[in-house]
C-alpha cells in the first residue's frame, strides 16, 4: 500500500495506518456470511508526525469523541459489497476529515447594522404591533 496523500503538504505514511477486514452486516447477497467486506481503518493521531500540531489540535477538537484515550481514530465502512471499495471509502473519509481540520478559518470582522436596517427593523416591529392591536375589540365605555 502506498502513502495516503491528503494534499500537496500533507501525506500520511502507510505504516501509520492499520487496516483490517471483518464480516459486514451490510449488503453482500450470498457472500454475506462468507466474505470479510467491512473495512476498519485505525490511525494513531497522537503518534503521527505527518500532520502539523495545529491541524492535529483542530482534528482532535472536531473528532474528540471518535478518538480513543490512546489516540486511535477508528473509521469503518461497509457501504459496498467489495472490500476494495470499502477500503477506498475509509481512506476518502479520513482524507475529508484531515482536509476539514487543515482549512484555515477566516476571522470574523465585527460589523454594525446600517441605519437603513435599523429603520426597517423598527418599521417591521411597528407594523406587527399595529396588526396585533387590530385583533382586539375596542372597549365600549357607557
Amino acid at each position: 500500500m502506498s502513502n495516503l496523500i491528503i494534499n500537496e503538504r500533507i501525506e500520511i505514511p502507510s505504516e501509520e495506518l492499520k487496516i483490517s477486514s471483518v464480516r459486514s452486516s451490510g449488503p453482500g447477497g450470498q457472500n454475506v456470511n462468507k466474505v470479510n467486506t467491512k473495512v476498519i481503518l485505525r490511525w494513531n493521531v497522537y503518534a503521527s508526525d505527518s500532520i502539523s500540531p495545529t491541524v492535529k489540535r483542530r482534528l482532535l477538537l472536531a473528532l474528540g469523541h471518535r478518538v480513543s484515550k490512546e489516540g486511535w481514530l477508528t473509521i469503518t465502512s461497509q457501504r459496498h459489497r467489495l472490500r476494495s471499495r470499502n477500503h477506498e471509502d475509509c481512506l476518502s473519509k479520513l482524507r475529508v476529515m484531515i482536509l476539514d481540520a487543515a482549512k484555515t478559518l477566516k476571522r470574523r470582522k465585527p460589523t454594525r447594522p446600517t441605519m437603513a436596517s435599523k429603520l426597517k427593523r423598527r418599521r417591521d416591529k411597528q407594523k406587527k404591533s399595529d396588526k396585533k392591536k387590530l385583533r382586539h375589540l375596542p372597549k365600549l365605555d357607557d
